[in-house]
């Protein structure tokens, strides 16, 4: 039976909930415990996956094709454990769950409160797994306060009343701000936030306090009293350079000692912190600098790509460079040359993403890149432009586009060399889906199998010809452009199985130009980047000692 940390949050969102609870899960998987992390969102969606990036950052998909949270990214790069749809549940489930049931007569005529019924769906979806892990880590959305979350803070509550005793800790996470007009650290918004947090039945056993300046003695002992915690379970979390110094930091301040205490584990083993302290040196110490533009149209929030980001510093990492990421709306030049904006990266990559807006000024990303030998790489809609632009400007096809424009403007436009995918095989099923389906999960979601050319550029990063990578789009690469494109210099060097679906494209006379349908940033990690960003940092990194 697994052991429950619950992380909470108060003061003001933002804080770092997800990389605390990501940072202990891989402390306490340094001492030899397995863990798996979970996100409970108090939002009434029923999922990210018809959010705006600007409203939620990035949707991470998992490999059985669940939309979560970005935290869920986070959790598998400092743990390495795939996340699963069990990992992500928000209101907008729970409700959904609920009231499916009382449709279907479950609950037998009772009148259906947020209180049992509710909670106890929050309490099922919790224990999902209990006999698989040694811990399990849940975050809870928002801030303690939020109206939204109160069924959660209440599920919780109940929980750890039902398990026995010394089975479920609480974490909390407050902010301590400097003022720096009286030169003080100001104590009293935490303690504020936990009598919050107590009036609602919650104690926390630890609490995390985010500040910008260490934290006296005397301050610490002051917030434990009022607190109604430990001194020394008092942690600080301070900024860092770097998100992947957190768990070294925790370590230093004695957070995982201060769980594994709070749960009475004596003595506890010894930590292998190995991992994470070449992690540090990778970031520390490095030979150079490559400049990369991401070119998409979603460049305002940073956490909209989140996970590029992620892997392009992971593949630094793999080549011991530090890789600067600048963000370039692909809208500055979709009437202009992209030269002027282009011409000092090292490494173009043009995500993903939806409609038609900023497109022309990724296609034209893409023939910059050709055309100048730059390094490309192009994940799922970035390596549908790049055929885009490799069909009109090498292949002949004049009037090459995307049938997802075609049905944004309500009137054929283009010659679809990408089109809807209305049928794919998953596993043993076929799935159906049609232009007039719900938004909602409905696309091509999770791990799909590819196969590699034999000798091509893609069969080389991998080492292999088989792999398997995660999806995230409903509309594809038409296979009966194969040939004229291939006779253009553009293999088609990645297919599904069954040969239909295109998966990797990839220039024959470039340095390194290559596209992916999947998104392989979703599965990289400090300690084991993928070998695609690992490889592109890498021609990259080549292309900057010849500018």
């Amino acid at each position: 039976m697994a052991r429950y940390v619950f992380i909470t949050g108060g003061v003001v969102s933002s804080l770092g909930k997800g990389l605390a609870s990501a940072a202990l899960g891989a402390l306490l998987q340094a001492r030899g415990f397995s863990v798996r992390l979970r996100k409970l969102d108090p939002y009434l969606n029923v999922d990210p996956g018809t959010m705006s990036p600007y409203e939620h950052g990035e949707v991470f998909v998992t490999d059985d094709g669940a939309e979560t949270d970005l935290d869920l990214g986070h959790y598998e790069r400092f743990t390495g454990v795939a996340a699963r749809k069990t990992d992500s549940v928000s209101s907008g489930r729970i409700y959904s769950n609920v009231l499916e049931k009382e449709r279907r007569g479950d609950y037998l005529g009772k009148t259906i409160q947020v209180i049992p019924h509710v909670t106890n769906e929050i309490k099922d979806f919790i224990e999902i797994g209990d006999d698989e892990v040694d811990f399990m880590l849940c975050e809870i959305g928002g801030t303690v306060g939020d109206i939204e979350g109160l069924p959660f803070f209440e599920a919780i509550r109940q929980f750890s009343q039902d398990r026995p005793r010394g089975q479920c800790i609480f974490m909390h996470l407050t902010l301590l701000p400097w003022l720096a007009a009286s030169g003080e650290l100001k104590t009293k918004p935490t303690q504020h936030s936990v009598k919050e947090l107590r009036s609602i039945g919650l104690q926390p056993d630890v609490l995390v306090c985010r500040s910008e300046q260490p934290i006296p003695d005397k301050e610490r002992a002051k917030i434990g009293l009022f607190c109604n915690v430990r001194p020394e379970n008092v942690i600080a979390a301070y900024d860092l350079n770097s998100i992947y110094e957190a768990p070294l930091a925790y370590h230093e301040q004695g957070l995982d000692q201060a769980v594994l205490d709070a749960f009475d584990i004596s003595p506890a083993p010894k930590p292998d912190l190995s991992v994470w302290r070449d992690v540090k040196d990778r970031i520390h110490n490095t030979d150079g600098e490559v400049n990369v533009a991401i070119v998409g149209k979603y460049t305002q929030l940073e956490d909209a790509y989140k996970s590029i980001k992620e892997a392009l510093t992971h593949g630094g990492m793999a080549n011991r460079v530090r890789v600067k990421v600048e963000w370039v709306d692909a809208e500055i030049f979709d009437d202009e040359d992209p030269a002027p904006h282009l011409e000092k990266f090292h490494g173009i990559l043009v995500p993903g993403g939806f409609g038609e807006r900023g497109t022309e000024g990724k296609i034209k990303a893409a023939q910059f890149a050709r055309t100048r030998n730059v390094p490309y790489l192009g994940i799922c809609l970035g390596m549908q432009m790049a055929v885009i632009e490799a069909a009109r400007n090498v292949a002949g096809v004049k009037d090459a586009g995307s049938e997802e424009f075609d049905h944004e403007a309500g009137r054929k436009r283009f010659e679809p060399v990408v089109y809807h995918l209305k049928e794919w095989v998953q596993g043993n099923y076929t799935v159906k889906r049609d232009l007039g389906d719900d938004k909602g999960g409905t696309m091509r979601l999770g791990a799909y199998d590819a196969v590699l050319a034999e000798g091509s550029k893609v069969a080389g990063v991998y080492g292999t010809t088989a792999i398997e990578e995660r999806h995230r789009h409903r509309y594809e690469v038409d296979v009966k452009y194969r040939d004229k494109l291939e006779k253009a210099g553009l293999r088609f060097s990645g297919m599904s199985p069954d040969g239909r679906l295109p998966e990797i494209v990839e220039w024959t006379d470039h340095p390194w130009f290559i596209g992916v349908q999947f998104h392989p940033e979703l599965k990289s990690k400090p300690f084991a980047p993928h070998p695609l960003f690992a490889e592109f940092i890498r021609a990259a990194t080549a292309s900057s000692r010849l500018f």
